[in-house]
């Protein structure tokens, strides 16, 4: 049977993949932030995973606005990486865990989920951005999207939903298989009109701190809360709910936060009951 031996929460923004592309990683302006996500990384590395399970959402790369589905999970032998304007990150594919990625689909079927199946799916910086950050070699993965573009969006509940399935459907998987879960996106920020560029401090540390001790709170807020709290586009944060919701029982090891130009970045771990203790 397959364990759920950890995971993690951290910021995909695009301007990360920028600085690790420009070897800019080591600089005062960036050091701060890719030491904690590389902190992130080595936790990670620690877990021993087989196997990522990323919950996040796409840019209008894989998607558009004729047909945007709530919720999907791709399902292929590998995921291309999109072009965003400016030419594709020079990296190979990202590998599928194919059939941890076709379990996963017809369970959440089984348990009444819509969702849709993407047997070809570009990954965008919702996935590419923080990955080589984490590691130098990519783990197959199974991408789970959640729509937070188009509304109507599900709510923090129904995705918090989403993430205890996903945790049920993993732990079901006859295979011996080692899986982290990762929620990508957020913190706070607004990337368009008049309140571009705001930074909500407060909300950002509340969040962190609910998603560690208390994360059901965060489930009687609406989306139109997260996006008064946090920003229009803070609203990626039910991403890591959903990957919270995905590991019953787990505590955070550690979490940072640090907020940068236009928007909080963070990251958050989190050690399952059944992954090695920390050191081990």
């Amino acid at each position: 049977m397959a364990d759920i031996v950890g995971g993690l929460g951290v910021s995909h923004a695009p301007s990360i993949g920028a600085a690790y592309d420009r070897q800019e990683t080591a600089t005062e302006a960036w050091s701060p932030l890719f030491e904690s996500i590389r902190a992130g990384g080595e936790f990670l590395k620690s877990l021993r995973p087989d196997a990522l399970v990323v919950f996040y959402n796409d840019h209008m790369d894989q998607n558009w606005l004729d047909n945007w589905p709530t919720f999907q999970v791709g399902v292929a032998d590998r995921f291309r990486i999109a072009d965003e304007g400016w030419g594709p990150r020079a990296f190979e594919p990202v590998p599928c865990h194919l059939g941890l990625a076709e379990h996963i689909a017809a369970s959440l079927v089984a348990q009444e989920f819509d969702i849709a199946v993407s047997r070809e799916m570009e990954v965008d910086h919702g996935i590419v951005s923080p990955l080589p950050v984490l590691g130098e070699q990519w783990l197959p993965i199974v991408p789970i999207g959640i729509n937070v573009v188009w509304d109507p969006l599900p709510t923090p509940r129904r995705c918090w939903k989403l993430g205890a399935a996903v945790g049920r459907a993993i732990a079901a998987y006859e295979q011996p298989l080692r899986v982290a879960c990762i929620g990508t996106g957020g913190l706070s920020h607004e990337i368009d009109g008049p309140d571009f560029g705001t930074i909500h401090y407060e909300w950002d540390r509340r969040f962190l701190e609910l998603i560690d001790s208390e994360p059901e709170r965060l489930l009687d807020y609406s989306m139109d809360d997260l996006r008064r709290l946090g920003g229009h586009h803070s609203v990626e944060i039910v991403q890591w709910i959903a990957m919270r919701a995905a590991l019953p029982g787990a505590v955070a090891e550690f979490k940072y936060y640090y907020p940068k130009q236009v928007m909080g970045y963070g990251v958050i771990a989190f050690r399952s009951p059944s992954g090695p203790a920390a050191g081990a």
